[in-house]
């Protein structure tokens, strides 16, 4: 069995994979200073509840954009899964072109989403990670990374109207029933909600008209459900992106070992 672990700023997910499928997902919020005690308590009550243990993993990858918490889940592996973890950005082979001017920024999430969006989809590609941020990536025909788009996330976003207006709430993200809000929560969830549409549909049509070719559009991340059924302009949107790059990573890692 696999172990991937995906720490985003805000969220961090721990999937099993058995060789076949994946069995199991659970998300913890991102916090830099747990350790790897605490990281093993939780999980191994998790992994209880699901008939498994810690003791029977055959490999562990991290993707991680936070670099302070990486110390920790390497010893999480070590110590607990008692395997040597295979951590993105640190000479792994990921099996694609990245090609913008300074690959090393590039954040292993976005690459991972490359690899993993290749892996399933054809043609060039757009993949918007709705997360902390939004990104807009594009991937090239053959699986290369060609640099993209990041923006402010959505629910970043409604957190800083409400902490930079005295007068404005805390509101709910969702899709309003119109969107001329008349009142002050309804006017926030439309100006919020659908300004993301615009800026997704706005940025996919730059993108589009920039690089002269028709691009595929997969939207991954904790928030992408949000915009199903509301634009025309996502193709398609696929969960479980960024987990089945770390999938193909390991596997080509392990063969290439």
């Amino acid at each position: 069995m696999l172990l991937a672990i995906e720490q985003g700023n805000t969220n961090t997910l721990f999937a099993v994979h058995d060789g076949d499928q994946w069995t199991a997902q659970w998300r913890a919020g991102t916090d830099s200073t747990r350790t790897a005690d605490e990281y093993a308590v939780w999980l191994s009550q998790l992994l209880g509840m699901a008939g498994l243990t810690l003791h029977g993993f055959e490999g562990c990858i991290i993707s991680s954009v936070v670099p302070q918490s990486i110390f920790n889940l390497r010893n999480l592996a070590r110590r607990y899964l008692q395997v040597e973890p295979l951590v993105i950005g640190e000479n792994v082979d990921l099996g694609i072109p990245v090609r913008i001017d300074k690959p090393s920024e590039a954040g292993a999430d976005r690459l991972v989403n490359a690899l993993g969006a290749h892996a399933a989809y054809k043609g060039p590609l757009i993949v918007i990670d709705s997360g902390t941020a939004t990104t807009f990536d594009v991937v090239a025909a053959d699986g290369g990374f060609e640099g993209g788009v990041i923006a402010p996330g959505i629910n970043l976003s409604m957190e800083a109207l409400h902490n930079a207006a005295a007068k404005l709430p805390r509101v709910a993200i969702q899709k309003p029933q119109r969107v001329v809000g008349t009142d002050t929560v309804g006017a926030m969830q439309s100006g919020v909600f659908w300004g993301y549409i615009a800026l997704i549909e706005g940025l996919i049509a730059r993108i589009k008209a920039e690089r002269e070719e028709d691009l595929t559009v997969i939207a991954t991340g904790g928030v992408a459900s949000l915009f199903h059924g509301a634009t025309t302009s996502i193709d398609h949107f696929d969960p479980d992106l960024t987990i089945r790059g770390m999938l193909e990573i390991w596997r080509r890692n392990k063969k290439k070992a």
